[in-house]
């Protein structure tokens, strides 16, 4: 069975100032979904699972659907504020959406095969599609999952502070906790996360996570549970956000999960801000010219 690629592009982008999982960044028009499809079609995915917002899908699909039809399976679900357990309502008032952890729960009822995730907005590297893949296909073990982990110093933005979940593993490369750290950025030849009026030094190779992971069916129905918990604690808060990552931290500190933190050697590379943008298509079309994509994608 071919795993699935699961693609959160609901997200606002509020800070990017428009719909930047559809901007166009490759020389022939592309976008970073159009590269982040390709590799994982090199890579043996056999489908694509979207979690879009409902209010642009028709342009979206109008957008994917001609270039990816015939070369891999497509589906899309829509994630909205009020999608939520049964006993759970949304706080009046509250606008911000629910996070990754709630977008992946979106595909709950479609995806029944070993699954990777990915952000629309990153460019994650053919490299690592691959490695992700061959994951898949190797751990038989239900409750395994990995994580394509980053050296910090390769994911910054040059423009401002950004959200990275910063790993800690043991001796077999087993993750053995993730610390959510949401304003991160550079000082000189330095990286430090801020809390408040605090600045805290942080190793420049240490990995993290960039939300590409890989994971097995039977995660879906224990981050439903987790979500549960998180709405009892945390759902009445109006920008109380819930992270796939920090359940899976929840249940590997439980003894329920492992994940194996890959560590990759591939080139990241994003659009948090507007200014990321010329800095990105000078990437890929360094990409193209160097013969790592085609003349033209599709």
């Amino acid at each position: 069975m071919k795993p699935t690629l699961l693609v959160l592009a609901a997200g606002m982008g509020s800070r990017y100032g428009g719909l930047k999982q559809m901007d166009a960044l490759g020389p022939n028009g592309e976008s970073i979904i159009d590269y982040s499809i390709y590799d994982a079609i090199d890579a043996g995915f056999g489908k694509v699972v979207f979690v879009i917002r409902e209010s642009f899908a028709n342009v979206f699909k109008k957008q994917f659907e001609p270039k990816l039809s015939g070369k891999i399976e497509t589906a899309y679900v829509y994630q909205a504020l009020d999608d939520l357990p049964e006993g759970f309502t949304v706080p009046e008032g509250r606008e911000k959406p629910w996070g990754t952890g709630h977008a992946m729960l979106m595909a709950m009822d479609i995806i029944n095969e070993p699954f990777a995730i990915i952000n629309a907005d990153d460019y994650y590297g053919k490299e690592a599609y691959q490695q992700a893949a061959d994951f898949l296909n190797s751990s038989s073990d239900e409750n395994e999952y990995a994580m394509i982990g980053y050296p910090l110093n390769k994911t910054l933005s040059d423009h401002g502070t950004v959200s990275r979940g910063i790993c800690e593993t043991d001796q077999d490369g087993n993750l053995i906790q993730i610390d959510e750290r949401t304003k991160i950025g550079w000082e000189g030849d330095m990286i430090y996360f801020y809390e408040g009026d605090e600045k805290t030094e942080v190793n420049v190779n240490v990995p993290v996570s960039m939300n590409f992971w890989a994971f097995k069916p039977g995660f879906l129905p224990l981050l439903e549970k987790e979500f549960a918990g998180f709405l009892k604690e945390k759902g009445h808060e109006m920008k109380s956000e819930y992270y796939f990552n920090v359940a899976v931290d929840n249940l590997i500190k439980k003894g329920v999960v492992s994940t194996k933190v890959i560590n990759t050697e591939s080139q990241w590379f994003g659009v948090t801000y507007k200014d990321d943008k010329p800095k990105v298509q000078e990437k890929f079309n360094e990409l193209h010219y160097k013969g790592v994509y085609p003349g033209k994608l599709w």
